[in-house]
């Protein structure tokens, strides 16, 4: 018997209609369902007391819904097997149609697991920040204005920016907001730390990417706060004076691969590369 957490898209009917068969499909075959707290009652099954864990936590939707799944697989040590209903996915990349197959594949013990490096960030005086697939930012309150971030790697002052923000980003992450401000693109199954200054007013406007084991500190100077986010949820403000300190985490996620589907098949996809 396996315990299955059900994250779905709950305001698209299709991840809804799916995950309702989904949960049936598992429970005719003695699986238990445990859905995330938000998600029982879309998918019209009991709620899951609070500590009940889970040995995978299938993602209904897009990357969004797999983010999501992520953060609950990693506090049961869980892993993850996302389904796309959105656009083409970097981390869902099982089709609707496939669910059987992917399913049947993992229960079966017929899969492959991918390891993916999560990002950790610690503010002094604080509880830690959550553990980011994609990226912790760290930028301006207000439009039209900028932040000035000092930043230090491995003890070292390195520079200032007078930016928009700075993004520290995982490989998985350089696909997201990363990209967007014109940050490199790494394979997943690399360990580094991207470090992407956003509009910076400066000479130096390259990316890094660091080694994995490299501590970056950022510290907010000059006259403005900053807001401070993981994977685009709002952690909140970093005053000024106050310095954020990220590393890579100690634990990685582990998503369930099934398909032949790559990396560079889906940016080939992505971004309309020919053969020619």
């Amino acid at each position: 018997m396996t315990a299955v957490g059900l994250s779905v898209h709950g305001g698209r009917p299709e991840a809804v209609e799916l995950a309702r068969t989904v949960a049936s499909w598992l429970e005719a075959r003695g699986h238990v369902v445990v859905p995330d707290p938000d998600d029982a009652d879309v998918v019209d099954l009991p709620a899951a007391p609070a500590d009940a864990s889970v040995d995978l936590v299938v993602a209904i939707g897009g990357d969004g819904t797999v983010l999501r799944a992520a953060r609950r697989a990693l506090a049961d040590g869980a892993d993850v097997l996302g389904m796309n209903l959105g656009t083409l996915g970097y981390l869902a990349d099982v089709e609707p149609a496939a669910w059987h197959d992917a399913l049947s594949t993992y229960l079966d013990g017929d899969h492959r697991l991918e390891e993916r490096m999560l990002v950790s960030g610690r503010v002094a005086g604080r509880a830690p920040l959550p553990d980011g697939l994609n990226e912790i930012v760290i930028e301006k309150q207000s439009p039209g204005r900028t932040v000035r971030l000092g930043v230090a790697i491995d003890g070292s002052h390195f520079t200032s920016y007078v930016a928009d923000g700075l993004i520290v980003a995982t490989p998985t992450g350089s696909t997201a907001y990363s990209l967007s401000a014109r940050g490199p693109i790494v394979a997943p199954s690399h360990r580094a730390l991207v470090m992407t200054p956003v509009s910076p007013h400066t000479l130096f406007d390259r990316s890094l990417i660091l080694e994995p084991d490299s501590v970056v500190t950022v510290t907010v100077l000059g006259d403005r706060d900053a807001t401070l986010s993981v994977d685009g949820q709002d952690c909140g403000t970093l005053a000024v004076g106050e310095a954020v300190q990220i590393t890579a985490a100690d634990q990685p996620v582990r998503f369930v691969r099934v398909g032949a589907r790559d990396f560079h098949q889906v940016l080939k996809a992505k971004f309309g590369l020919s053969d020619r």
